[in-house]
């Protein structure tokens, strides 16, 4: 079978191209500096597949937020973080996990929601409440661990576990503006194990027992 031309490609691959294009470029220029054109270079299509599958540049920003969520969703279900008995120990392995795939170019590890996120929450509603759905929706992924530790820990608090599921989120988005303001992976990495520390402090633990050591930091 021939390989798929960019003009004549399979049913879905000019698609995909166009949203896998729009998650890369978004995040090095945003989403207003990001044109058309950007999108079918970066994705090697033409203008007329990008509006055969795209009412508009809106309808095209809704959907990769919605692509994201899709990918990431199937990253972080497949992440060696749930292998974890205890489910403290599976929060923290959470939280090593977003500290582990830091790295790389900014626009590397940053999140597409996010970024749409801070340009666009009074400009278009409809890819704000995408992203939203996307930001929220992972952070619940996380509140059966934290509950489960909870009754675990015996901890009776004026805190829920969607609430600290949810600051787990602003803490590692917060990171995330921190590396672009500066450039700097490193003061990403630094937000997410103070983040590590607060919850090793909600829960009373820590120390020696989930400290991380200077070998394990040196290696990621």
């Amino acid at each position: 079978m021939n390989r798929p031309t960019h003009q004549s490609p399979e049913r879905g691959s000019a698609r995909t191209r166009l949203l896998e294009a729009a998650r890369d470029v978004i995040r090095q220029k945003g989403f207003t500096a990001t044109s058309v054109d950007d999108l079918c270079s970066a994705a090697e299509v033409t203008k007329g597949a990008f509006f055969h599958h795209f009412k508009s540049k809106e309808t095209l920003g809704v959907e990769a937020a919605n692509y994201w969520s899709e990918t990431t969703g199937a990253l972080f279900a497949g992440a060696p973080y749930h292998e974890q008995e205890n489910p403290l120990d599976r929060v923290l392995a959470y939280i090593d996990f977003r500290r582990a795939i830091i790295g790389g170019e900014t626009w590397e590890y940053t999140c597409l929601v996010g970024t749409m996120t801070q340009e666009l929450h009074d400009l278009a509603p409809a890819i704000r409440d995408a992203c939203a759905d996307s930001i929220f929706n992972h952070a619940a992924t996380l509140e059966a661990d934290i509950s489960a530790a909870m009754q675990a820990h015996d901890i009776k608090a004026n805190w829920t576990a969607a609430s600290l599921a949810r600051h787990t989120q602003a803490a590692i988005q917060g990171g995330f503006i921190l590396a672009k303001a500066s450039g700097d992976p490193e003061l990403a990495r630094e937000t997410v194990d103070h983040l590590r520390r607060y919850i090793e402090m909600l829960f009373g633990v820590g120390g020696e027992q989930t400290e991380r050591s200077p070998e394990e930091t040196d290696n990621d």
